[in-house]
């Protein structure tokens, strides 16, 4: 991406585009816009979605299978409102760890099953279980580093902190 603007003034797409280059390593994105910047900067300030959380995330919560038929939400909702797990899954779950059993049709756990402490890294396996049964523990947004203006032909860094 950076070197799509330009790394130095004489390879800059626009003026002093180039300056943006820095701001422009790890997991970044550019956005293209025509719109006021404070605008911009208060939508993405104010834009947070959880999601299912990735290998290195830090567990935002403790998350346990109850013992007995392992229901398709692992006990997030009451029983009478949650549905038993398909039992081809079962394979699945055993290949991820998880101690289980199945008796007639039905995946069976004898204990309560720990997948992750709250404060723990996680890993791919634990976030393949979390997301089998639909536990979202990461949050997603996005932070603003710098944008170029056409009209000043200048870049600005984003105040993060406020």
């Amino acid at each position: 991406m950076a070197k799509a603007l330009g790394l130095t003034p004489e390879e800059a797409y626009q003026n002093n585009i180039d300056q943006l280059a820095r701001h422009l390593n790890g997991n970044v994105g550019l956005l293209f816009t025509n719109r006021d910047p404070k605008i911009i900067i208060q939508y993405f300030q104010n834009l947070s979605k959880i999601d299912f959380a990735r290998a290195g995330t830090i567990a935002a919560r403790d998350f346990t299978i109850p013992a007995g038929a392992v229901l398709s939400r692992g006990g997030e909702i009451p029983d009478e409102d949650d549905v038993p797990m398909a039992h081809s899954i079962e394979p699945e779950l055993r290949k991820l760890g998880v101690p289980t059993s199945l008796v007639k049709g039905k995946i069976i756990l004898q204990n309560d099953y720990a997948v992750c402490k709250q404060g723990a890294l996680l890993d791919s396996r634990q976030t393949r279980l979390l997301k089998l049964f639909g536990v979202a523990m990461a949050e997603f947004n996005v932070t603003l580093k710098a944008y170029w203006s056409s009209a000043s032909e200048e870049v600005e860094e984003v105040d993060t902190e406020g």
